[in-house]
Parts: structure tokens; sequence; C-alpha cells
């Protein structure tokens, strides 16, 4: 199991990013794909199809959102927390992934670099 974190520069207020993590249309446009989300603790999640699945374990409304990732059959629980913060370009984004399984890694860190926050990057600067 392994970690990730990285911060990302994204060209929009911490409050349109929010809802670009937490509203259902608008994830759709973003992703360009079907998406289940609600802001609310302890719902179930699927983005891309169901290419992610989880479970929503915290918000901080425009600031701070953690989630529960699946990957099968794992034990330990894999941790998504996502934290904004005003910056002069927009919001700077903190992700931190706890507990990815080894095998997943390359694909889920690229995976966040280009389709979830380069996709959400080129929402926000188109």
């Amino acid at each position: 199991m392994k970690d990730y974190k990285k911060y990302y520069i994204v060209p929009a207020s911490p409050e349109e990013v929010y809802k670009a993590l937490t509203i259902e249309p608008t994830i759709e446009l973003w992703t360009g794909a079907k998406a289940q989300m609600s802001a609310e603790p302890d719902t179930e999640f699927s983005l891309w199809d169901e290419s992610i699945v989880g479970k929503n374990i915290a918000f901080e409304e425009n600031k701070k959102i953690a989630q529960q990732w699946y990957f099968g059959e794992e034990s330990d629980d894999s941790i998504v927390t996502i934290k904004l913060h005003e910056h002069k370009q927009g919001t700077s984004v903190e992700l931190i992934h706890t507990n990815i399984p080894d095998e997943d890694y390359d694909n889920i860190t690229e995976g966040w670099n280009t389709d979830y926050f380069g996709s959400i990057i080129d929402f926000y600067s188109e």
C-alpha cells in the first residue's frame, strides 16, 4: 500500500471547485460521464460510470472533502482527503490519498493528474 500527496492550482474559486467535486451535474460536465454524488456523509458515490466508487466520509463546505475509495477485497481503507485553499490564481488543492494498493498506484496517480484534476483545471481554463 502506498500514499500519494500533491498540490494543484485550479483557476477557480474554492466555492466553484467544491461544487465541481460535489454536485452531480457539474461533475458530469467536467468528466463527460455519469456520476452519483451527494455532499452528505455516509453516502455512496460513483464517478466515471462507476470506474471509481466509494463512500463519502466528511464535508466542510468549500474547504474539505473526505472519502473512502473501494479497491476490491482490500482490508485497509483507502482514504482520499481534498482540502481547498484560496490562492492568488484561484484555488490551491491539497490532495492526500492513503493506502493505494501497489498494483493500482501508477494508474491512480496518473488518473489524479490527467483525468481528475487535469480535467477540472481544463474545465475552468476554458
